[in-house]
């Protein structure tokens, strides 16, 4: 058993090494830099956050069709980006879907379906055109748009995971001041 334990230890240590060594490096840092991309910006990072958050203080569909509307828009605003259509205000439209994000949690408002898909459509656009704006040259644009798709994704699935776990809990007063924080840091962020 632990000759198994330390073979596959040993596997999981070459594999970075392995995906590192392929020729292209536009195919590897393409996934890598995507991936990356609304991890490494605060502004982002939270927003992604709270569509997840929202989502479930909505409930009903909106638990998998707000966030998903999220990832398809923001994939059709990255594809404009890498292809040099620029959207207007993009980073006053970043700081402002942090804005409403934080104070849709905290007032807790449950908007129908429709408005809420369309709400977060109109910020994901912004969050995209940004993400594909700043796509490397070398990247492979099908792998950088993979990329910051799975992050975004996996952010909005945090985001529900924390909403989830405070109503099991019985905490959601602590997800309407996540939203007031929210709010707060979308200020912050504007002023800075």
């Amino acid at each position: 058993m632990k000759q198994s334990i330390s073979k596959f230890v040993s596997l999981l240590l070459l594999l970075p090494g392995a995906v590192f060594a392929h020729t292209g490096v536009g195919e590897t840092t393409g996934f890598l830099h995507g991936l990356g991309h609304p991890i490494g910006g605060a502004d982002h990072f939270i927003a992604m956050i709270a569509v997840g958050l929202w989502a479930v203080q909505i409930g009903g569909r909106a638990l998998w069709a707000v966030p998903g509307t999220f990832v398809v828009v923001m994939i059709l605003g990255g594809i404009l980006g890498f292809s040099g259509v620029r959207v207007p205000f993009i980073e006053e439209g970043i700081l402002v879907s942090v804005l409403i994000l934080g104070v849709l949690i905290a007032g807790a408002f449950k908007l129908p379906l429709a408005y809420s898909v369309l709400i977060v459509g109109v910020f994901a656009i912004f969050h995209g055109n940004a993400h594909g704006a700043e796509m490397p040259a070398t990247a492979i644009a099908a792998l950088y748009i993979a990329g910051f798709a799975l992050a975004t994704a996996a952010l909005h699935l945090a985001g529900i995971g924390l909403a989830v776990l405070m109503q099991k809990t019985n905490m959601q007063t602590v997800n309407r001041f996540a939203g007031g924080a929210i709010a707060l840091s979308g200020i912050y962020l504007t002023l800075s």
